[in-house]
């Protein structure tokens, strides 16, 4: 038997053989197109923010293929977060660009009290995320947003302790890890990031190319412990961990009462 027949006679095993892999992996994924210019992704620093809500969602967002990632602060001087890890931004206030595809902002207790009432920093984000495709936020970034206006009449989430405070900015409070109403795509406390980040993939790129990416940072959570919600950790815990922030959560709620009544002036 000579080569062509072996083929011929293989070839309906082999088709039979593809076949049954693209039943079992649907169809093969397709690579979305990256065309156009590049996704501007502008991400806020300030003092003390929480590292792990810039690191991330900067993970998913470098995935996400063309796009111009970078962080802009009130000025370029070194910002350092929670973990004293300095940052140094591309852009300030005046140099970022005006019309960003994505306005991010991270949170951070210790950080966001002063930050609600710096007038310069809500000015920015009151500004950029007036144009901005999506407003976007985690952790208690989202109490920035809404000292900036940018959520009133929205679903919006926040770190667990203080998302409470949410309707003061007329903003609708879902407890969910995620929320997205419109352009508007909230996440939760510190490790939600991830999520947020995964989501926004999602959204950007379509549901494949997210899972892609999730696979290939091999996020596939399995905690040691599932205390990591108020409504599944031990009471004694929850109750020593507000006992702990007591006075910051008190700081957090006095910061968010003056933004809120300075929103109405506005």
């Amino acid at each position: 038997m000579n080569r062509r027949d072996a083929l011929s006679l293989a070839a309906p095993a082999l088709l039979a053989t593809a076949t049954r892999a693209t039943e079992a992996h649907g169809e093969p994924f397709k690579h979305p197109p990256m065309e156009g210019p590049p996704l501007q992704i502008a991400m806020l620093l300030y003092p003390s923010f929480f590292t792990l809500d810039v690191i991330n969602p900067q993970t998913f967002f470098k995935g996400l293929g063309n796009v111009n990632v970078f962080h802009v602060a009130k000025t370029r001087e070194p910002v350092a977060g929670d973990l004293g890890i300095p940052f140094v931004a591309q852009h300030d206030f005046d140099s970022c660009p005006r019309d960003p595809d994505i306005l991010f902002v991270p949170g951070g207790l210790k950080g966001t009290i002063p930050a609600m009432g710096d007038r310069a920093t809500i000015d920015f984000l009151a500004d950029r995320g007036s144009r901005a495709k999506y407003v976007t936020s985690v952790c208690t970034g989202s109490l920035l947003l809404g000292a900036a206006g940018l959520l009133k009449g929205y679903k919006a989430t926040s770190y667990w302790m203080v998302r409470d405070l949410l309707p003061l900015f007329g903003a609708e409070l879902v407890k969910q890890r995620v929320v997205i109403d419109r352009n508007r795509i909230t996440g939760g406390g510190a490790t939600a990031g991830l999520d947020f980040g995964l989501t926004l993939a999602s959204v950007i790129r379509g549901a494949d190319y997210a899972k892609m990416l999730q696979l290939a940072i091999e996020y596939d959570p399995h905690p040691a412990f599932d205390a990591g919600a108020p409504e599944t950790a031990p009471g004694r815990i929850v109750d020593h961990l507000w006992e702990m922030r007591d006075g910051e959560i008190k700081a957090v709620r006095e910061a968010a009462t003056a933004a809120a009544k300075n929103l109405g002036k506005g």
